[in-house]
């Protein structure tokens, strides 16, 4: 019984670290964009947290003797993946958050597997619509409205942030099939494919930042604690968050790895009230719970399907689903 047992328990302690850690990455990250945008535009903070990311990214590749695509094709592509994958929803959620509390966007970004099937169904093609998908759907699409509490009415800035949250999940949701019909069967690693798409965020950022917000501040001119979120949110939250998740697929199986979703949220609202001192009307949180509920029966976790991927606010959006050697 014992040697039943203990392979279990092995397993289970070489992957759960490191999915905790993970969710914890990528929960805080809405704390650190919090932080960023008291002191920097939206764009300006995503151009810094983009630029730090590929570099750390470059740094990973250069240790790892990976190299970037060379393939004209795929790097035509990235210009859509980056865009949609990075530099908007990443600006978004900045916008965002300048109006709602960092723990509803948290709660926002968990709605991105609920947008990615429809629009792979019905637009790129790569999925089909099951009952138990469209149930899913459904459940999600109501604990959307919960979240927002149209009964209350609409409108107002805190109302104008969370759709700008919402629409951030909905670029990922562009993002990912796109990126799974046109560039998923590269012969390149996902390590590659990421930092060439950060890289391409990073240009896009350099180029629209200045005419929209003008030249972006000094580092030196900041404050350490916004210097620090920057940092975090690129070295840490697409960095060495990127490499946790491959280390997790590779060790725990894509289907596990991919349910990373349902602990950044929690993470999100934790760090948020405990750092923040926010707070959530009640069917906040209940309208996520039916979310994630949405999301679990349209994924396949209650049921046979295997989950989906999906990514984290600081994450580059490369299926996690895919394998590791892609």
């Amino acid at each position: 019984m014992t040697a039943d047992i203990t392979p279990d328990k092995a397993a289970l302690r070489s992957w759960l670290p490191g999915f905790v850690a993970l969710a914890a990455i990528w929960g805080s990250s809405f704390l650190f964009i919090k932080v960023g945008i008291e002191e920097l535009h939206p764009l300006h903070l995503t151009l810094y947290r983009v630029a730090t990311g590929a570099a750390t990214l470059l740094v990973v590749l250069a240790v790892l003797r990976d190299r970037l695509p060379r393939e004209p094709r795929v790097w035509a592509h990235m210009v859509v993946v980056a865009a949609f994958g990075v530099a908007i929803p990443f600006t978004l959620f900045g916008f965002g958050e300048q109006r709602v509390e960092s723990m509803l966007a948290g709660i926002w970004n968990a709605t991105t597997p609920l947008i990615v099937l429809p629009l792979a169904v019905l637009v790129f093609r790569t999925e089909r619509l099951t009952a138990r998908s469209a149930t899913g759907l459904g459940l999600g699409f109501l604990g959307v409205l919960v979240v927002l509490g149209v009964w209350e009415g609409v409108g107002g800035a805190h109302f104008v942030g969370q759709l700008m949250c919402f629409g951030a999940a909905a670029c990922y949701g562009v993002a990912i099939p796109y990126q799974k019909k046109f560039i998923a069967g590269s012969a390149y690693s996902g390590l590659s494919l990421s930092a060439a798409q950060l890289l391409v965020a990073t240009a896009q950022l350099a180029v629209v930042g200045p005419l929209v917000a003008g030249a972006p501040p000094v580092p030196g001119d900041l404050s350490l604690p916004v210097v620090a979120s920057v940092v975090a949110l690129g070295a840490l939250g697409t960095g060495l968050a990127f490499v946790i998740n491959l280390r997790n697929i590779r060790v725990a199986g894509a289907s596990i790895a991919s349910t990373v979703t349902y602990l950044i949220p929690v993470f999100a609202v934790l760090i948020g009230a405990l750092v923040l001192g926010e707070r959530l009307n009640w069917h906040q949180p209940v309208g996520a719970l039916v979310v994630l509920l949405g999301v679990a029966v349209a994924q396949g976790l209650i049921g046979r399907r295997r989950p989906r991927p999906t990514v984290g606010a600081g994450a580059p959006a490369v299926p996690a689903a895919e394998p590791v050697t892609r």
